[in-house]
């Protein structure tokens, strides 16, 4: 047994010691725990926010790494633009679970314009939508055009929305 400084306030603890007695640091002798994962921020900075942030995994206490930037990307993300598995993405977001104005995601919950296995928004695209106009296999729209009912003011309104686009919609207008 030796007396060393706590990799975390510095204060003399046993080589031996669980905690630090004074700080509570998990096994305190050992060097400073860098977690798993990655982070990397860009030097680069907006209203304090970083440009760009990637976070995965955990960090040395064994929390989960957040991208907090205006792009954001991680497991986790806030951003104005966010790409993450689960993530708030105010202007847009790509991932798997994403709520935010925009979106692209397995489960899109937006404000605007959704589109993912399940999407909402004043505008979804998805298996199953709750929208005002939807595009679904199924769902509940106040203007649905789906598997088995097409109002024709959702058949318009996607039928311009596609050309506007550039994906011809002559093909789903036939369905």
């Amino acid at each position: 047994m030796a007396i060393v400084p706590c990799r975390e306030c510095k204060k003399d603890v046993s080589t031996d010691a669980r905690h630090c007695p004074h700080c509570g640091a998990p096994d305190p002798s050992l060097p400073a725990a860098r977690g798993t994962g990655f982070e990397w921020k860009s030097k680069t900075t907006v209203y304090g926010f970083p440009l760009v942030h990637v976070a995965f995994g955990r960090d040395a206490r064994g929390r989960l790494r957040v991208a907090k930037g205006v792009i954001a990307v991680g497991q986790f993300g806030i951003g104005l633009v966010t790409v993450a598995q689960f993530g708030l993405g105010l202007l847009f977001g790509f991932g798997q679970f994403i709520a935010g104005f925009t979106a692209v995601a397995q489960v899109a919950v937006t404000l605007a314009v959704g589109i993912g296995q399940f999407a909402t928004g004043y505008v979804a695209v998805g298996q199953f939508v709750m929208s005002y106009y939807g595009l679904a296999q199924v769902g509940a729209a106040r203007h649905l055009w789906s598997t088995t009912h097409k109002d024709p003011e959702a058949v318009a309104f996607f039928s311009e929305w596609l050309d506007k686009i550039g994906i011809g919609a002559k093909a789903l207008r036939n369905r």
